[in-house]
């Protein structure tokens, strides 16, 4: 079997599940990952004498619907490569602008920054690496992400401290910051329907839902908590549900924050807000 006819045969299959174009992104990520082999080698007419058994127990789990970043146990992230599992969330490209978003508008050295909901460590460990000299912390409440996130830091020679932290029933454990980011849950339980299977079958809940009689919960708890751990006119960023900017921009107003934007992601998509402590 050649490496075209491999390729062809694998895309079909997958397309049980995914779109052709989806499929293909797939099985060539697997292709790079198991035989070192791109997108511009298929079609080289290259013989295959054997399959890897790690490249076959990938594609088998692919078919389950697994998601790939889960089967390879890597993401990418900011243009840099993160481990992952099923304890975190996969790092996501509005996740990537909310980070470049805060980077564009924070050029100062030395700043001290919390990130509350940590996850895979991808928000706190990029920010650490990009802003010279900052001071950097994250709270997540699963001990399995936080040691996820940790690995990710020690990999990618990133100072962060992690610390677990049950943030809907205490404070935050860290004064004097200049930026707060999270990226907490915000997806209602009745937009489950909407999801992908693949994301509600493997990832964490934990990190995902919230119900639909309080969607805000964790912004308003970061809302009012912030307000002892922020210097004045420190900065407040948030990753959020498409359908709930105005509704997170008027509980920011009554908790005393001023300069709300609500920011569109790539998709033009309502995704993000900023805000500034009074």
């Amino acid at each position: 079997m050649t490496l075209s006819e491999l390729f062809h045969s694998l895309t079909s299959q997958l397309q049980e599940l995914y779109s052709r174009q989806e499929s293909e992104s797939l099985i060539i990520w697997l292709f790079e990952e198991y035989l070192g082999k791109s997108r511009r080698d298929i079609s080289n007419n290259i013989a295959l004498d054997s399959l890897p058994i790690e490249l076959e127990n990938a594609f088998n789990e692919l078919l389950e619907g697994k998601p790939i970043q889960y089967v390879t146990g890597k993401a990418p992230f900011y243009g840099r490569e993160f481990l992952v599992n099923s304890s975190v969330l996969i790092p996501r490209n509005e996740t990537e602008e909310l980070v470049h978003l805060i980077l564009k508008e924070n050029k100062k050295s030395g700043i001290r920054i919390l990130d509350i909901g940590t996850g895979s460590g991808c928000i706190p460990i990029t920010l650490a690496l990009e802003i010279t000299g900052s001071e950097v912390f994250a709270l997540d409440i699963s001990e399995e992400a936080l040691s996820v996130a940790s690995q990710n830091a020690k990999s990618l020679d990133a100072k962060v401290v992690f610390q677990k932290c049950d943030f809907l029933n205490e404070e935050i454990p860290f004064k004097n910051l200049d930026i707060i980011v999270s990226n907490p849950p915000y997806v209602r339980i009745s937009e489950k329907e909407m999801m992908h299977a693949n994301v509600l079958k493997y990832e964490p809940h934990l990190a995902l839902f919230v119900q639909d009689d309080d969607p805000l919960l964790f912004y308003r708890h970061i809302a009012q908590k912030c307000k002892n751990a922020l210097n004045p006119n420190g900065r407040l960023y948030f990753e959020i549900n498409e359908v709930l900017g105005s509704s997170t921009s008027d509980l920011l107003t009554d908790n005393g924050f001023k300069e709300i934007r609500i920011l569109k992601d790539l998709n033009n998509r309502d995704r993000m807000v900023s805000a500034v402590l009074r």
